[in-house]
């Protein structure tokens, strides 16, 4: 089989593209990227695909080499006729006010650059140029770091709108690609630093590996990952259904002690971390949080009162549920759950304290105190598909429409504003969430040309000043704002192919109109 047609087979085998769908190209000038923009380039030749242009990230990490980088990219393009797209950013400086390693720092600005640039050139899809090789190092990397099978499942073919074409291809067969075409292309300096984990993972352990285990151990490193993300894949559809059994969302988000201990390790534990992870806002949950919590739902000592202080919430023992609350400003408030004098996370004390808090936890679930002074409260919690949350006197449910094939998934014009809406389940990354707004937030409204302040969208709706608080939004597992409730549907989830699956939101008025 071909280069050119190993990269179709992944592309249809991980249903990447539909015929005709428009690209964005990572370009870093590196061989792989270079490779991938002249494989993509002969498909579209074949008409089955559009090539919208390639995007170069300037991380000013290696000043002149990276100058020349761009300027590589930018001549490439122009050779090819490539709509081109290029910025520069302070990676290091970034790193350092953020307090974040350089190489955390650079992926998260080098995506959002990726998002833009494929929203600015319409584009469908963002590809970039992993491999074979890259699947294998991440495995090796997550699993000497502790990681469980999310982490081990290592690089999706499909991330949202990012695609990985080459994920099954050799690194060293794109490099025969480009030298048979005589194909110039920038090779980084810093790749040969084994100072950097992955370097020295991929110069040192993965030849050690092959030299002294099996020659093919990339193939069976990249293999492993496959069946990780398979069964990943299928205990998180699982995990799914029995949140929506155990995570119990009326006013707070609750947890049933009884379905969490009776279910599977393998999937409660998926359920508790989804859970928790939504209320962390940035902060990470490990698998001692969970774990943590998991004991607290299992220990029959565990009595009402009884909390945990968790990263961004506290999760205090009300009965047989198990209630998460946003953590609160000491400044404004003092902290729901102290820290016991056994260490963090202990037994909530003293004894008036913890009753107070099992009855606030009881009374208003996962209302946040801190934004009172401004007239309003925040809100997070779990919406599971099918599933429905009430907020007062709304209720907003959601459901998964598969498959609607050929004409009859067109039927339905899948409107983007309104009580009822249509999104893209194949942009969406799972689990869903419901939160109030936060400072900061930005989405691309149904049409607009690009992406907004929430606070001015807001604003144009003529939504009142005191309502903006209480107005939910509908956000997937990566935090992106999918549906403003009532409002408008993110562009970047609008329905254009139902045959691809849709997620039906809607909202309906509790207790009369309204």
């Amino acid at each position: 089989m071909s280069l050119l047609q190993r990269a179709l087979d992944t592309i249809h085998r991980h249903a990447l593209l539909r015929d005709g769908r428009r690209v964005l190209v990572a370009l870093s000038g590196g061989a792989d990227s270079v490779a991938l923009l002249l494989i993509l380039k002969e498909l579209e030749a074949d008409g089955l695909l559009v090539v919208a242009g390639a995007a170069h990230l300037n991380h000013q990490l290696r000043g002149g080499d990276a100058d020349q980088d761009e300027a590589f990219c930018a001549a490439f393009t122009r050779q090819l006729g490539v709509p081109f797209v290029s910025e520069r950013a302070d990676v290091a400086g970034l790193a350092r006010a953020q307090k974040r390693s350089i190489e955390d720092t650079a992926r998260s600005v080098r995506y959002a650059f990726l998002e833009r640039a494929a929203t600015s050139l319409h584009a469908d899809a963002i590809a970039v140029a992993h491999t074979k090789q890259d699947q294998a190092e991440t495995f090796l990397l997550r699993l000497v770091r502790g990681a469980g099978t999310r982490g081990l499942a290592a690089i999706h073919p499909r991330a949202g709108r990012v695609i990985r074409p080459l994920l099954d291809l050799d690194r060293a067969a794109l490099r025969d690609y480009l030298a048979a075409r005589d194909e110039a292309f920038r090779e980084d300096s810093t790749n040969a630093d084994v100072a950097i984990p992955r370097n020295r993972v991929r110069h040192e352990l993965i030849p050690y590996l092959r030299s002294h285990f099996s020659p093919g151990v990339t193939d069976v490193l990249a293999r492993a990952a496959e069946l990780a993300r398979q069964d990943e894949d299928f205990l998180h559809d699982q995990a799914i259904k029995l949140a929506a059994r155990v995570v119990l969302s009326d006013v707070a988000v609750r947890l049933d002690v009884p379905g969490l201990v009776g279910a599977p390790r393998a999937l409660s534990s998926r359920v508790v971390h989804a859970a928790l992870q939504r209320l962390a806002g940035p902060k990470s949950i490990h698998f001692d949080h969970v774990d943590r919590l998991l004991a607290l739902a299992a220990d029959p000592a565990s009595g009402e009162g009884h909390a945990l202080s968790l990263p961004g919430q506290t999760a205090v023992r009300v009965g047989d549920s198990i209630v998460l609350r946003p953590e609160i400003r000491k400044r404004e408030r003092g902290p729901i759950a102290p820290k016991s004098r056994s260490g963090e996370g202990g037994l909530v004390a003293p004894k008036s304290r913890r009753s107070r808090v099992a009855a606030e936890a009881d009374e208003g679930g996962l209302v946040h105190r801190s934004a009172q002074r401004e007239g309003g409260n925040s809100f997070a919690f779990s919406l599971s598909i099918p599933g429905e949350v009430r907020l007062g006197t709304r209720a907003v449910g959601a459901e998964r429409l598969a498959g609607l094939p050929g004409p009859a998934g067109c039927q339905r014009k899948w409107v983007g504003r309104g009580d009822e809406v249509g999104v893209a389940a194949d942009s969406l990354t799972l689990p869903l969430g419901i939160r109030s707004r936060r400072p900061g937030d930005k989405f691309r409204p149904l049409g607009a040309p690009g992406r907004r302040k929430l606070q001015d969208f807001l604003v144009d709706r003529k939504v009142r000043r005191e309502d903006r608080d209480t107005v939910p939004l509908v956000v997937d597992g990566q935090d992106r704002i999918v549906w403003v409730v009532g409002q408008s549907v993110a562009e970047d989830f609008r329905v254009t192919d139902p045959s691809q699956g849709v997620i039906l939101l809607k909202v309906r008025h509790l207790g009369g109109v309204g």
